[in-house]
């Protein structure tokens, strides 16, 4: 999915979540889902574990900052709409920070519990877990397991940090006793980033690179030849 340099192609978040998919043998929804992948329960035939899939190019932060990042959600319209429910807008919401950090987080969570048996739904909520795949460009990877289940939002300090020169930001920053845990983007792509520290995962691997293709050339022409090799022909005589 992703293009580099010299035509090379690398796999992308799509082709993350097709593999998980694969190597658990469960289900990649490929869908704007809950979440990505759903795996099967060995002793609970109509329930299932649920894998959001995250990827970043953000494996160097790691050894920089100790923490992760995720991009938990760009749906900009859905916070503000919960938002809204609380009396709280673009014209007034800089003067809310904790309230509106606690409900952005409140919003993640009913995501989760709409799906989960619980609420009707098939989702172990308690037994789901986010999958990030971290990388550089120099092609190196690493795999975190977080929980679904985040940091107290209560307790953390909620503020709109100044820009340089002291203009007021529109980024709303969550800070706990070591950094920056949450941003939010509210008006400007939507995005909620959550950075948990690489210590509190539940698993992680080792860094480790891909076997390359063997005898195979890179590049989407390559590729489209040696999948399709007779109508690539019947194109290329047309």
């Amino acid at each position: 999915m992703l293009q580099v340099e010299g035509g090379m192609t690398l796999p992308g978040w799509r082709d993350f979540e097709r593999t998980v998919a694969l190597t658990f043998n469960g289900q990649a929804q490929e869908s704007k889902s809950i979440f990505d992948v759903l795996l099967s329960s060995e002793d609970r035939p109509n329930v299932r574990y649920g894998l959001s899939c995250k990827m970043r190019r953000e494996l160097n932060k790691i050894k920089r900052t100790g923490r992760v990042s995720l991009e938990l959600s760009n749906s900009a319209g859905q916070f503000w709409d919960y938002l809204k429910t609380k009396s709280i807008d673009q014209s007034n919401y800089r003067n809310k920070p904790l309230k509106v950090g606690v409900s952005l987080i409140e919003v993640v969570e009913r995501w989760h519990q709409a799906v989960s048996v619980e609420q009707g739904g098939v989702v172990a909520i308690t037994k789901s877990f986010y999958l990030v795949l971290s990388w550089n460009q120099a092609r190196v990877y690493q795999l975190h397991q977080f929980p679904l289940n985040m940091p107290n939002a209560h307790e953390l300090n909620w503020h709109f940090p100044t820009k340089k020169g002291g203009d007021e930001g529109r980024r709303l920053a969550a800070y706990d006793e070591s950094g920056v845990i949450f941003e939010w983007y509210g008006e400007s792509g939507g995005q909620l980033k959550y950075y948990p520290p690489a210590s509190s995962a539940i698993w992680s691997s080792d860094s480790f690179q891909l076997e390359p293709l063997a005898d195979i050339e890179y590049g989407i022409l390559k590729k489209a030849a040696a999948y399709f090799p007779h109508k690539w022909g019947e194109a290329n005589r047309e």
